[in-house]
C-alpha cells in the first residue's frame, strides 16, 4: 500500500513541477505542443528512472561506505551527464527509431534539474531502493502528465483572441499558475488514504 501512495502522492499531490517547481525550463520550454511533451515525457521517464537507480547505488555502495557525502551533488551531476551521453549512444545504434523519437529530448534532460532533484530527494526521504525506483518512476509520470496538459492547454490558447497585454509569455505563466492551482485540489488526498489505510 505504502508503493501505492508515493506514486499517488508523486505524480498529484507533490508534483515535481507544479508543487516543487523543478524542471520548470522544459516544461515552459517543450510544451508547446503535445507531440513534443509526450516525447520529451517518455525521454525524461526513462532517464529518471536510470539515473536514480544509479546514483542511489553510488550514494548507498560508495558515498556513504568512505564517508564523502559532501560529494553528493557533483557526484549525482557526473552520473546523470554520463547516463544521458550513455543512453544516447545505445540508443543511436540499437534502436534508430526510438533515437529518432527521443533523441532531440536527450541532451536537455542533462540540465533538467527535476532529475538531479529526484536523485537528492529518494536519499533525504530515506527510501530503500524499490520506493525509490517508484518513487522516481510516477515522479516522471507527474512531470509528463503536467508537461501533457500543459502543452494542451497552450495549444488551445494560440487559438484563442488574447488581449495584446498578456500574449506571450504573460499568458504561459497565468496558465501555469492556474494549473498549479488546480493540482492543489489534490493535496487532500495523500492524507485520506493514510488515514483510511491506517499508515499514518
Amino acid at each position: 500500500m505504502e508503493y501505492i501512495l508515493i506514486f499517488i502522492s508523486a505524480i498529484f499531490v507533490n508534483n515535481i513541477v507544479l508543487s516543487q517547481f523543478l524542471g520548470i525550463c522544459p516544461f515552459l520550454g517543450v510544451s508547446k505542443k503535445v507531440e513534443t511533451a509526450l516525447g520529451m515525457g517518455l525521454a525524461v521517464a526513462f532517464v529518471l528512472t536510470l539515473s536514480t537507480v544509479v546514483t542511489y547505488l553510488v550514494q548507498k555502495f560508495v558515498l556513504d561506505p568512505a564517508g564523502l557525502q559532501y560529494m553528493q551533488t557533483i557526484a549525482f551531476i557526473l552520473i546523470i551527464a554520463s547516463l544521458v551521453q550513455m543512453v544516447e549512444i545505445i540508443l543511436k545504434k540499437a534502436s534508430p527509431v526510438m533515437y529518432q523519437a527521443l533523441g532531440i529530448f536527450l541532451p536537455l534532460i542533462t540540465t533538467n534539474c527535476c532529475v538531479l532533484g529526484v536523485a537528492i530527494l529518494v536519499i533525504q526521504k530515506d527510501f530503500n531502493l524499490a520506493e525509490s525506483i517508484v518513487y522516481a518512476f510516477s515522479t516522471a509520470v507527474g512531470f509528463a502528465l503536467a508537461l501533457i496538459v500543459f502543452a494542451g492547454l497552450r495549444e488551445q490558447l494560440s487559438m484563442v483572441n488574447i488581449p495584446k497585454g498578456m500574449r506571450g509569455m504573460a499568458v504561459v505563466l497565468v496558465t501555469a499558475g492556474i494549473l498549479a492551482l488546480a493540482f492543489m485540489g489534490f493535496s487532500g488526498v495523500d492524507n485520506g488514504l493514510r488515514s483510511l489505510f491506517g499508515l499514518e
